[in-house]
């Protein structure tokens, strides 16, 4: 059974900084085993009040591995740089 990784991106504040983010976090996730499944934007709610304008999912073996990689050295400065630089909500889910 997969884990997910699931970001709703709310809000950009700092581009530059994000595009740097954005060019080196696919290596840590494929360090760790992870997969994007789903790096975009134009979500359509169809039901409810979400307000997303950025969704990103990434697949795990499972919940270990995710953890394993969210708490990386590997991708520590880069967490750092997402936090600064953006405003997410993000939660870790295990598949069916």
């Amino acid at each position: 059974m997969g884990a997910y990784f699931i970001a709703d991106q709310r809000e950009v504040t700092d581009p530059d900084t994000m595009k740097t983010y954005s060019a080196g976090v696919a290596a840590t996730v494929e360090q760790y085993g992870g997969t994007f499944v789903c790096r975009g934007g134009d979500p359509e709610v169809i039901e409810g009040d979400w307000p997303a304008k950025r969704v990103i999912i990434i697949e795990f073996a499972d919940r270990a591995a995710l953890k394993a990689w969210y708490d990386s050295p590997e991708y520590a400065d880069l967490k750092a740089m997402r936090i600064a630089s953006s405003s997410a909500n993000i939660i870790a889910v295990d598949g069916a």
